[in-house]
C-alpha cells in the first residue's frame, strides 16, 4: 500500500518516466492499492516497454526516495485502448479515484469492466 503522503509525488515521477522515455502522460492517479495511467505511445513502442519503463523506474524511486524498500508492483497490469473522445471522461475519471473507489472496490470494478466489454480472463491471473 502506497503512503497517502507518497501518493502524489509518485504520480508525478511516473508521469516523468513516461515523458523522458517518448510518451506523453495524460493522466496519472489511482489510490493506496492502485495506479491508473493515461498515457500516449509513440507508434514504436509496444505496450509491454512501457509498462517495463515506469514500473521499473517508479520502483526504483518508491525504494530509494519513497521510503519504501520493501515496494513492489504486482507483476501484470491491464491495458486498454481510448480513442480521442474517451480521453477528457477518462482523465476526469482518474482524477477522481479516491471518491469513486469509496464506493466500489477496485476489484469488483476491474472485474465488472471486463464482462461489459467481453474481456475473457483467467480469474488465477486476475488478483493471484
Amino acid at each position: 500500500m502506497i503512503a497517502p503522503e507518497v501518493e502524489e509525488r509518485l504520480w508525478a515521477y511516473m508521469g516523468g518516466i513516461a515523458r523522458v522515455n517518448g510518451m506523453k502522460a495524460l493522466a496519472v492517479g489511482g489510490t493506496e492499492d492502485h495506479v491508473h495511467l493515461l498515457i500516449s505511445l509513440p507508434s514504436s513502442m509496444a505496450i509491454a516497454t512501457a509498462m517495463r519503463e515506469i514500473k521499473s523506474g517508479s520502483s526504483r524511486w518508491m525504494h530509494e526516495t519513497g521510503g519504501m524498500p520493501e515496494f513492489a508492483w504486482q507483476e501484470g497490469y491491464g491495458a486498454f485502448s481510448v480513442g480521442q473522445k474517451q480521453a477528457e471522461t477518462t482523465v476526469a475519471y482518474i482524477a477522481g479515484q479516491k471518491e469513486h473507489h469509496r464506493r466500489r472496490d477496485f476489484q469488483a470494478e476491474f472485474l465488472a469492466f471486463l464482462k461489459k466489454h467481453g474481456v475473457a480472463y483467467d480469474p488465477r491471473f486476475v488478483w493471484g
